[in-house]
């Protein structure tokens, strides 16, 4: 897997059919399941009051969203299709943030994002963990992604937390065990495969020189020509023999 953005929203409610507008849209990249760094956020005037019930979700209030860029706006709906460029997007209950979002390109004339191009993680959840919570905070609790960070729900904590969960829905913990090192490159992580070259200082023996003395009169009395390792050892035993 190449390029993905993870992708969350905060609205005025449940249905922009109703009413309803977008108020924060935040986008991360992610390359080969590594977060890159690059990331999209902007707060959006919804041009409209707020309901009390959305302002208790995400604590943004008409006030503080009074002034902010609209969706129809360049630097909203230019920038915002420019990052995600053809990417496939990631977000938790993909068809509530889908819906919202091509609602509000639609409006401004643009061209909707197919619903081919949207991976659900509730969806990815469900699956592996059938008949379970699988609400994003119910997913971090159970990959111990910490919340700390969060006091009220908001697009851009949210997107790291859900990019975080991805991971792990697609196999993180076993991607860290993986023999691989990440150093950064601008705002691209980059991957290379660590090499282990030979010890610099070998280890000193353990034993002491009688013990090996035993062990190679063991070997040449007992084992003879019966020891499996002796193609690969016979110099050590040989060794051993003359430290005798």
């Amino acid at each position: 897997m190449g390029r993905e953005i993870v992708l969350d929203t905060e609205t005025t409610g449940f249905d922009p059919l109703t009413g309803d507008r977008l108020v924060e849209l935040a986008a991360l990249e992610i390359e080969q399941f590594v977060p890159t760094g690059r990331s999209f956020h902007v707060y959006i005037d919804p041009c409209r009051d707020m309901p009390i019930e959305a302002e208790r979700v995400h604590g943004l209030t008409s006030g503080f969203l009074k002034g902010k860029p609209r969706f129809e706006d360049p630097e909203v709906v230019d920038a915002f299709l420019e990052f995600v460029g053809d990417a496939p997007i990631i977000a938790h209950n993909a068809a509530f943030d889908r819906g919202f979002v091509n609602w509000e390109l639609s409006r401004c004339s643009r061209v909707e994002i197919p619903e081919h191009r949207w991976i659900d993680t509730l969806g990815l959840a469900k699956q592996r963990f059938p008949g379970m919570h699988n609400s994003l905070d119910a997913l971090c609790k159970r990959f111990r992604i910490s919340l700390s960070e969060r006091e009220k729900h908001g697009a851009l904590i949210d997107a790291k937390l859900l990019a975080a969960v991805y991971l792990e829905l697609k196999g993180g913990r076993e991607r860290r065990l993986e023999l691989t090192a990440s150093t950064a490159v601008g705002s691209v992580a980059m991957t290379t495969r660590v090499e282990y070259g030979p010890r610099p200082r070998p280890l000193a023996p353990r034993s002491t020189e009688a013990e090996r003395a035993v062990h190679a009169a063991f070997i040449r009395e007992k084992v003879k020509g019966e020891a499996l390792w002796a193609e690969f050892g016979l110099a050590v035993i040989e060794a051993e023999d003359r430290a005798a």
